[in-house]
């Protein structure tokens, strides 16, 4: 296509005003006018002509620069690539007409191939549309780093252009979360607030009749409880971010990745506490738990399991507090992954909750899919779970839903995790015992496997780990009594030749066959003893129904 390059001044004629042009004598001088380029642009579609015009080059040579670069972008698309052409007409009309630096070839050749907008610049947020649909591996990693794309990323920097992304604004973003934090803190501690004042309204007489009614006019005015964006949060938002952008220098689009280089606090892991008696009374008076992540006893665990024995769901509870399984991979576990006879279970699925919905995916990790022995008990519980499981698929007959989960609604229905959390908590909210998660049960296990004895690596392995570090910083915290024996054998290692030393030590151990002084009771005097059976003499577990003094309800 014809393209030129010429030189011209904007002189006029004295006497009619027209414009000299190339007629203008000074033109002789290099100093006086400017250069101009003109290309020719493939032409529209009904036929008509388009060019590229741009003017006020100081030198011959800067204009010749230009005209080759538009050369050069025409040439981008083929002959016979009448939809790249008339992308790239374009593209150079609008560059023209807004007067903006020509774009870079090699960029505009990336942004063809892949079906982009040469027109538009391309944005971060639809960056991270194109790399979010391309994205491959578990969904549910691929649904965290979704939700953090909606609810995080596009919102806040979804605007800038993806070539001028800079460290800047993302150090901006984390600090509008972390403002955002304090106004979800005052508004959470507003509604929590005005649900007490509600529950210290009479509920009868007109009056207080009109203040509930008023009260509960603001509270639905009042913004829903929401979460805090933690460190631990924050940094999986810039690990999402990171890794888009990651892809996108693989694509030859950008050249630098600002997440890499944005400073976030560290996300700690929270270290697990047993409930030990202390820790009860603290949680009792105040109400606050020493960690977010807290661990029941073996005296608490098994409190509990008495309670749920004729559960619909205890072979399930039994599981997770023995074997460590987490809730989806309880919830998915399958017969045909289930060997009874050999007392072992594969963990090939899960089911993950997105939203509300529910679907079944690989394990969390690699390690994940892992083959666990079952002890003779577990195997037990699964055995008469599966009889009971039996008699309802006859019960329903033609109703049932066969999914062939080892453990599923009456019908046969999946499970819905967040119910079986919820059910969870309501059976230990009934004997009173002090809160943990359902996934505690998991921390529970390990803790558990770790004071019987097994090492680090073997724990690693049952749990699913693809780190021992996680096991190790997170899983294993010591119960007391094995805490205690430590500590006794550590000292014994130093010899002292001081009697009285020794002395004190020996009358520190107990006696032979004397236990040590058993946990206080876990219930009000005169309530019924969750641990006792019909028919039962005595309590299920002595340490935990004997009266502490001075106990605070």
């Amino acid at each position: 296509m014809k393209g030129s390059t010429h030189r011209r001044c904007y002189c006029r004629d004295l006497h009619t005003g027209k414009p000299l042009g190339k007629k203008c004598p000074k033109l002789s001088s290099r100093k006086h006018g400017s250069y101009s380029i003109r290309q020719e642009l493939p032409p529209r579609e009904d036929g008509t002509r388009r060019s590229f015009s741009r003017a006020g080059y100081d030198s011959l040579k800067a204009a010749q620069a230009d005209l080759d670069h538009v050369r050069a972008l025409v040439g981008l698309a083929d002959a016979d690539d009448a939809e790249g052409l008339a992308q790239i007409a374009e593209l150079l009309e609008k560059v023209a007409d807004e007067k903006a630096p020509l774009p870079n070839v090699a960029a505009t050749r990336r942004r063809l191939s892949h079906g982009l907008d040469l027109t538009n610049r391309l944005t971060v947020g639809e960056w991270l549309d194109i790399w979010l649909a391309g994205k491959k591996g578990w969904q549910s990693a691929i649904s965290r780093d979704e939700s953090n794309i909606r609810v995080h990323l596009k919102p806040r920097i979804g605007h800038y252009r993806l070539d001028r992304l800079r460290v800047a604004h993302l150090s901006e973003m984390f600090e509008a979360i972390a403002e955002a934090n304090v106004e979800i803190a005052e508004g959470n501690a507003a509604r929590r607030k005005a649900f007490e004042d509600l529950a210290q309204i009479p509920w009868k007489g007109r009056e207080p009749r009109a203040r509930r009614k008023a009260m509960k006019v603001a509270i639905a005015e009042m913004e829903p409880y929401r979460r805090i964006v933690g460190p631990a949060t924050r940094q999986r938002v810039r690990s999402t971010l990171r890794a888009a952008l990651n892809a996108a220098i693989a694509q030859q689009l950008i050249t630098f990745n600002p997440a890499a280089y944005v400073e976030l606090e560290a996300g700690k892991r929270p270290k697990a506490l047993v409930w030990t008696e202390e820790r009860i009374l603290h949680w009792k008076r105040t109400g606050e738990k020493p960690s977010s992540v807290m661990v029941w006893t073996p005296e608490h665990t098994g409190l509990f399991l008495d309670h749920v024995a004729e559960d619909r769901l205890y072979a399930l509870f039994h599981l997770i507090a023995f074997r460590g399984l987490r809730r989806g991979e309880a919830c998915g576990q399958k017969w045909t992954d289930t060997n009874l006879d050999a007392g072992l279970i594969t963990v090939a699925k899960q089911l993950v909750v997105d939203g509300w919905e529910v679907y079944e995916d690989d394990p969390k990790t690699d390690a994940g899919a892992r083959t666990i022995a079952l002890d003779s008990d577990t195997v037990q519980a699964l055995k008469r779970h599966r009889a009971q499981q039996d008699k309802d698929r006859k019960e329903w007959e033609n109703a049932w839903v066969e999914t062939g989960r080892v453990f599923t609604k009456e019908n046969g229905e999946l499970l819905h995790p967040a119910n079986v959390t919820r059910h969870f908590i309501e059976l230990y909210e009934e004997i009173g015992l002090p809160p943990v998660r359902l996934h505690d049960l998991r921390h529970g296990a390990a803790t558990l496997a770790h004071a019987a004895g097994a090492d680090l690596k073997d724990i690693q392995e049952m749990l699913g780990h693809s780190s021992i570090t996680i096991t190790a910083d997170t899983y294993t915290s010591l119960l007391p009594e094995a805490d205690l024996a430590i500590a006794e054998a550590a000292a014994r290692l130093v010899p002292r030749a001081r009697p009285d030393f020794k002395e004190a030590a020996l009358e520190a151990e107990p006696e032979p066959g004397k236990s040590k002084k058993p946990s206080p009771e876990l219930v009000p005097d005169g309530a019924e003893r969750p641990g006792e059976r019909p028919g039962q003499s005595g309590p299920a577990h002595a340490p935990l129904t004997q009266t502490a003094p001075n106990e605070e309800s």
